[in-house]
């Protein structure tokens, strides 16, 4: 049997990037995708609590938050009362280096009680593909000399310590203990850290203060919890390129995507915009920082392009078909359109013009790219095509390789043209030009000219129909036909200018039509296809941010009552969530489930999700 990628749905995490945990319920780690990961790499693959000559019972989860959570067990001692009366309250953080806990002891006995606690961690040097495949091939594990080791490199370093207790070694088990005597009705506290650290990892964590969630006019408080979950996550997943640690960004989401994402960074800081400034220039900063500057078939780098991605070494996604990326990835077709856009946004929301002013050049660069790079054939569109045979095959934001579909459920076949980067081409040209005339640049007319043509023959050559009416097709394909799937891609034409009103119209029609409004949110794919599957991953499943650009579409070509309607799905989906909206949860009606049915393998927390609750507090009035 092929591995899977584990699920993520029933396990409790912290974070800190580049730091985070996974555990079960309880606290345990041991199976799939539980553990200590520093960046990359899981360096603490199990870690067991015990209590020597007792038994500790899980009661209680208390999630405080991203960074924070506590695990309530009761420790059974002999006793004259059934009532549980000696607790361990385990507290578990994470550090922007490493994991920590303090074990508090409490008791209402009314005689003393001796009892050795013992933590068992199992080490680990397991990359992150390889946890994500589901290989189940063993990884020699470090060998630790007393409580430090490296788990990859000379550049890797990882120290466990403890207060009032012993750290011993059992091959490549790292084991704290603790001899407690604790009194009558009295508590007592210990504590263990793990300290990791990888100099040679490209991204790195920030200590800056936390995020404080905006101010908000709801009388639902169901959206003020969002909120408040949504910014502490956020502020977990705030990282910097390692040559740029004062542009701080968000990392794409944990526990895969923990690095830096073009697409994933950009639509997370638009979204945030209307709260938050720095994050989004913070991002322009750092991704221009590494924009292409040269044609590379390995990466996919082309000049002025926006990259996709960038990790400590190659990810081996496939091992058995060879498919895997290099460290530092350019193949996406819409994070260059995507980048201007917000660097238009940021400047219309109060950036200096002199920092607006260090970033032109590479703006021009990125208009260059629309028409010199990613429109490769000539055709007046954009498209993507892997040319190096281990590459994703698709590069938008739905990047499955199975994603591009038909009506009847068949994969379309690439060259792609996507119908939303078409919608970000073009009011990245728009933008573009504004820019440029703003700023005394030329090429403002030849950039509006461009987006001229591309609107008119966007009209002409991907409005296709069915029985329920015309609608945009989710594609040109090798042949440019229209691949005719009904698709969310379509709300993030709302919003860019490529539509007139009536195609708008139809639009938001179509979105709200049952076939592809669950309730909750906006499926990936209408049921009345045939490959629909309430969960597959972009093929019938709802994603969140997803639903969240099409909120905002609406909001920005006056859909209000409409936008409305889907925030609060979306805010109904969060509530079944336990306020933390996920990367993506089943296509399921709404009227047939409660709460949503999860993608097992969904990630959390993922940047663009917890972004949209601004859009969600927009469109119900709240912000």
């Amino acid at each position: 049997m092929s591995p899977t990628q584990p699920y993520l749905a029933h396990l409790t995490g912290v974070f800190h990037a580049p730091c985070q945990a996974w555990s079960q319920h309880d606290g345990t780690m041991g199976t799939g995708a539980e553990g200590i990961y520093c960046g990359d790499e899981r360096v603490v693959r199990a870690a067991r609590l015990s209590a020597t000559g007792h038994e500790l019972r899980h009661i209680s989860t208390q999630v405080r938050s991203a960074s924070e959570v506590a695990f309530v067990h009761v420790l059974t001692v002999p006793a004259d009362v059934v009532d549980p009366l000696v607790t361990v309250h385990q507290v578990r953080l994470s550090r922007v280096d490493g994991v920590e806990e303090e074990l508090r002891l409490c008791s209402a006995l009314g005689v003393p009680v001796a009892v050795t606690l013992e933590l068992v961690l199992g080490l680990d040097a397991t990359s992150m593909d390889r946890v994500r495949n589901g290989e189940t091939a063993a990884v020699e594990p470090p060998r630790p000399s007393g409580a430090t080791w490296s788990w990859r490199d000379e550049d890797t370093t990882a120290t466990v310590s403890t207060d009032g207790g012993e750290v011993a070694v059992r091959e490549s088990d790292v084991v704290l203990r603790w001899d407690i005597d604790l009194a009558p009705q009295a508590e007592s506290t210990v504590r263990w850290r793990l300290r990791a650290s990888d100099a040679a990892a490209p991204v790195v964590g920030t200590t800056a203060a936390p995020l404080v969630p905006p101010v908000l006019a709801a009388a639902d408080r169901r959206l003020l919890r969002l909120a408040d979950r949504a910014f502490s996550d956020l502020g977990s997943l705030r990282i910097a390129d390692r040559t740029r640690p004062d542009d701080v960004f968000l990392a794409a989401g944990a526990p895969w995507f923990y690095t830096m994402f073009g697409r994933d960074s950009l639509i997370a800081a638009r979204m945030l915009l209307p709260v938050d400034r720095t994050i989004a220039e913070g991002t322009l900063r750092a991704l221009a920082a590494r924009q292409g500057v040269r044609v590379d078939e390995e990466t996919a780098e082309q000049p002025g392009k926006i990259l996709h991605e960038v990790r400590r070494t190659d990810q081996r996604l496939d091992p058995e078909g060879g498919f895997h990326l290099p460290p530092v990835y350019y193949g996406t077709i819409d994070a260059t359109p995507l980048w201007v856009n917000l660097l238009h946004d940021v400047w219309r929301a109060g950036m200096p013009d002199g920092e607006v002013t260090a970033l032109l050049g590479n703006l021009e660069e990125a208009l260059r790219w629309l028409a010199d790079h990613g429109d490769s054939d000539g055709d007046g569109f954009l498209e993507y095509l892997d040319t190096s045979g281990h590459g994703l095959s698709n590069q938008g934001w739905k990047d499955s390789g199975d994603s591009i579909r038909w009506h009847d459920g068949s994969v379309a076949e690439g060259p792609i043209a996507l119908a939303e980067v078409q919608g970000y081409a073009y009011e990245a040209a728009v933008n573009g030009a504004a820019l440029l005339d703003a700023f005394g640049r030329p090429g403002g007319d030849r950039w509006r000219a461009w987006a001229s043509d591309l609107k008119e023959r966007f009209r002409t050559s991907f409005w296709c129909a069915d029985e329920f009416g015309p609608y945009p097709a989710l594609a040109l394909d090798v042949e440019k036909r229209r691949v005719d799937g009904v698709a969310s891609n379509m709300g993030h034409l709302l919003g860019t200018g490529i539509l007139d009103a009536d195609e708008q119209r139809l639009v938001v029609d179509r979105l709200l039509d049952p076939t592809m409004f669950s309730g909750y949110g906006i499926r990936t794919l209408s049921v009345t296809n045939g490959a629909y599957w309430p969960l597959r991953y972009h093929a019938g499943s709802v994603w969140s941010h997803d639903t969240a650009v099409a909120i905002e579409g609406m909001l920005r070509d006056g859909f209000t009552n409409e936008a409305a309607r889907v925030a609060e799905g979306l805010l109904n989906a969060a509530e079944g969530c336990d306020y933390r909206l996920p990367e993506l949860f089943g296509g399921y009606p709404a009227e047939e489930v409660w709460p949503p049915v999860p993608y097992p393998a969904s990630c959390r927390p993922q940047a663009w999700s917890a972004a949209a609750v601004v859009p969600v507090a927009r469109a119900l009035g709240a912000l």
